[in-house]
């Protein structure tokens, strides 16, 4: 705006320079003088309306002085002296790894934290957060426009730093890690909220921790995998066992039963029914019978 409105009053003053001297050019005064209105109208013109994108707002200053209002998304009608500067109010993240090009900041960026038994654990983490529209002039005026590297950068990593003490190495890993990042997630929105952030949600990508320990926990699992394989195998066993118990215990009762219930007789009459049914064979031809109990039958084959 003030580069048009200087380049007009140049143009314009050119103009009037033309106008007073009698050259060749006195006659091209008036289309100077009409082309310097014109830029600098446009010039107070575009100084006088302000658009704001979608997902961001304005914010007013005067003379260095920081105004309350916020101007939100859309056109507005402003005191063409206002500066005007617009702050993102979508979604933000942040994000602090160990892997390079990944974070915010170039290189190994993730945060080293000390455990409660003394190892040092590598966390990676992303912070997901916006700006509180109502609170962008007191960011404007307090913190300014750079408030990721300023406020959200060393939040988190102080945070996490504080919290990490009151657990073990292994326990951040497995065990507690979603306890911790409870833990933490409420102190840091404390933090942001009582400088106009709100933190919507941290996110714990990686927890790295030392060599050693990481060989300790796969072999601790790997021991629980076999005790449970063989608990399973064992337990297997036992109802093989169970099974056959109770199918000798059956066939046992069945004996039992056969040689107390069954009589002379009736062994005689069932000897006598399997001796007709053999008789009806078409396959056997003569029997003999030697006068004893057990008869002899021939076949024709």
């Amino acid at each position: 705006m003030i580069l048009l409105i200087i380049l007009g009053a140049i143009v314009l003053f050119v103009g009037f320079l033309l106008k007073n001297k009698d050259s060749q050019w006195s006659k091209f005064s008036s289309i100077f003088r009409i082309v310097g209105v014109l830029i600098v109208a446009l010039a107070l013109l575009s100084s006088v309306f302000m658009q704001i994108n979608p997902g961001k707002v304005g914010v007013q200053s005067l003379f260095g002085e920081v105004q309350p209002d916020i101007l939100e998304s859309g056109l507005h009608l402003i005191n063409p002296l206002l500066d005007v500067t617009d702050f993102d109010i979508q979604t933000q993240n942040y994000t602090m790894s160990a892997l390079h090009d990944e974070g915010e900041k170039q290189g190994d960026d993730a945060i080293r934290v000390l455990s409660n038994d003394g190892l040092e654990v590598v966390i990676d983490l992303t912070v997901l957060y916006r700006i509180l529209p109502t609170d962008a002039p007191k960011i404007y005026k307090q913190i300014g426009e750079n408030y990721s590297d300023k406020i959200v950068r060393p939040v988190t990593r102080t945070r996490i730093r504080d919290n990490a003490v009151y657990y073990d190495a292994v326990a951040l890993y497995s065990t507690k890690r979603n306890e911790f990042q409870q833990r933490i997630f409420k102190s840091i929105e404390d933090d942001f909220k009582s400088r106009g952030l709100i933190l919507e949600q941290l996110l714990i990508r990686n927890i790295n921790l030392p060599a050693s320990v990481k060989t300790t926990i796969e072999s601790k699992i790997n021991a629980e995998q076999e005790a449970q394989k063989m608990q399973f195998v064992l337990q297997k066993e036992k109802q093989e066992a169970e099974r056959k118990r109770v199918e000798a215990q059956g066939i046992a009762d069945y004996q039992r039963i056969i040689s107390t219930g069954l009589s002379d007789k009736q062994l005689q009459y069932e000897q006598i029914l399997a001796q007709k049914e053999l008789a009806a064979s078409p396959n056997t031809k003569i029997i003999f019978m030697n006068g004893k109990n057990t008869p002899v039958i021939l076949s024709d084959k």
